[in-house]
């Protein structure tokens, strides 16, 4: 029997920054093993991330959302978000980051995420999402079964290397986001 937990999505604090630098790179290492040199996976380090997130979460435009165990705490997931970069201005929105640990995938955390990006860029006047997701990334699934399609393809520069990456677009928010729930 699964254990079952408590998880709260909300808006991410300056005190989350170390945590989710921590999620970041223990997603990094567990999702991209095998498709990202592990050189680079195993050079990363939390500090560093931790002062990316930092300086990203003083950025202007840029939102930053975390799934929290309700009993310890504990940042287990993030999603990042804002304007759209180097697509058509057609794409209002994009999903910057979203990581989740492993042990706690497939239990909707995921779904709820990014449920809570749409609402807030649906409140926010956006009429669309999309995010680039490596082309090898094992849980690309994940988008589809979400309603993502696929809208253009694309490189992507990580530790001098380079790698496939595909686009995925959601075109109503307001169905995406009208399941999600802030508590789970």
């Amino acid at each position: 029997m699964r254990n079952i937990r408590r998880i709260e999505i909300r808006p991410a604090e300056p005190d989350d920054v170390l945590m989710m630098a921590s999620v970041l790179v223990e997603t990094w290492r567990s999702t991209f093993r095998g498709i990202i040199s592990d050189a680079y996976l195993d050079a990363m380090t939390v500090e560093d991330q931790a002062i990316r997130h930092a300086r990203r979460m003083r950025a202007a435009g840029v939102f930053h959302m975390v799934a929290a165990d309700m009993a310890t705490k504990k940042v287990i997931g993030l999603a990042s978000y804002g304007r759209a970069r180097g697509m058509p201005p057609a794409f209002d929105r994009e999903l910057y980051t979203l990581y989740l640990l492993e042990e706690f995938q497939g239990a909707g955390i995921g779904s709820a995420l990014v449920r809570t990006v749409a609402r807030h860029c649906r409140d926010a006047g956006a009429s669309s999402l999309f995010a680039w997701v490596l082309a090898g990334n094992p849980n690309r699934v994940f988008y589809e079964r979400l309603g993502a399609r696929v809208v253009g393809r694309g490189r992507v520069s990580v530790g001098g290397e380079s790698y496939d990456q595909v686009a995925y677009r959601w075109d109503d928010l307001a169905m995406l986001s009208g399941a999600g729930n802030a508590a789970m």
